[in-house]
């Protein structure tokens, strides 16, 4: 994900270690590196994805019941109401609360009520989502902060990948968000519908914008595909200028320590993965409650209501609602999901660029 200019390598190069990430790659062999990246760190980190958006949508109110036999809930979503097989059904009791204690207590449970596999829920929206948006946007990172520090002064050097990050992040979050909308909602609810198989990305967002077809214009209706954007951006555009501004800095020391090993694959692995996760870290710890705030945004049943709710209002409610411990819930997972996913990305992404360089080289 890193690609130093002349400039760079020059004071790379001065700093004691000669790693050039400024390969002579095109946009599609980026591309092709992002994506592979992301697709295996979307299989990863998909349970912590599942266990924190559950949290956050239980905060939302969105129930979660282990009932006795196969019933509707209502929530305050979007989401059509699950409909019971049974007449009787709405008057079924509760056998037991699953009310989530935590990230672990979402693990036991969603596997002792909904089986093992239900932690991939999802995972086909988020490698629908992943792969097109970090195909997307790291070369785009790439391209625009080699750019960047080819045109910019030397101070202005250290602000460029806070820069670069957050334009690439924003073009390719409002390319695929539609897809991140399904993703959040398939895996905020259990897939209890009249035993037949939840629905996947296509008839989800099919469904948010049917529901709100009668009550609006064909074209407005698919303006919902976009709810949420707002929340989505002034959590990613942020989180992406932490992620980069620190992941940088953290990187090139490392590699500075490395001194000669610079160029060993093992070391270029070692490096990103170690800054990765530092970064990502901390980028997910301080952007918690923006993340709650898009949760929340997305599984908002009242359309009206969702296209008028801004992120601060929608902060604001959180606050009222349940205070700091509101704002940062299901930190833990975000924080346990964003470390090892950016590690994982930004380690992988640049060794596949590194191989496919040398092989390149080695071919001419």
């Amino acid at each position: 994900m890193s690609t130093h200019t002349s400039s760079s390598s020059s004071s790379s190069s001065n700093s004691g270690y000669n790693y050039n990430y400024n390969y002579n790659m095109g946009f599609s062999e980026r591309a092709i590196s992002a994506a592979g990246a992301a697709f295996l760190s979307a299989i990863i980190v998909n349970p912590l994805d599942i266990a924190k958006t559950r949290l956050q949508a239980q905060a939302a109110g969105v129930p979660y019941h282990n009932l006795t036999q196969t019933c509707s809930f209502h929530t305050n979503t979007m989401l059509p109401d699950i409909r019971c097989c049974l007449s009787s059904c709405n008057r079924s009791v509760v056998a037991e609360s699953s009310h989530y204690k935590g990230t672990l207590d979402v693990f036991y449970k969603v596997i002792h009520q909904e089986g093992f596999g239900r932690l991939w829920r999802g995972t086909s929206a988020s490698l629908a989502l992943s792969v097109p948006t970090v195909a997307i946007y790291l070369p785009c990172y790439d391209i625009l902060r080699n750019y960047m520090e080819r045109v910019s002064s030397p101070s202005m050097t250290p602000y460029v990948p806070l820069v670069a990050g957050s334009v690439a992040r924003s073009l390719a979050c409002v390319t695929c968000y539609p897809v991140e909308l399904a993703r959040t909602r398939m895996q905020a609810f259990k897939g209890v519908h009249d035993g037949k198989r939840p629905p996947g990305v296509w008839k989800t967002l099919v469904d948010i914008v049917s529901t709100n077809k009668s009550t609006t214009k064909l074209g407005n209706s698919f303006r919902f595909l976009w709810t949420g954007l707002g929340a989505q951006l002034a959590r990613d555009v942020p989180f992406s200028a932490i992620c980069w501004a620190t992941l940088e800095p953290t990187r090139r020391q490392l590699l500075a320590m490395s001194g000669d090993r610079s160029n060993d694959p093992t070391t270029v692995v070692g490096a990103n993965f170690s800054a990765g996760l530092i970064a990502g870290c901390l980028a997910g710890a301080c952007t918690c409650p923006l993340d709650v705030a898009k949760t929340r945004r997305q599984i908002e049943k009242d359309g009206a209501r969702a296209l008028k709710m801004t992120t601060r209002q929608t902060l604001v409610e959180i606050w009222r609602d349940g205070g700091m411990k509101g704002l940062f819930m299901g930190v833990g997972p975000r924080v346990g999901r964003a470390g090892p996913s950016v590690a994982i990305v930004v380690s992988f992404y640049e060794v596949v660029k590194y191989v496919l360089q040398n092989r390149k080289t080695s071919q001419t």
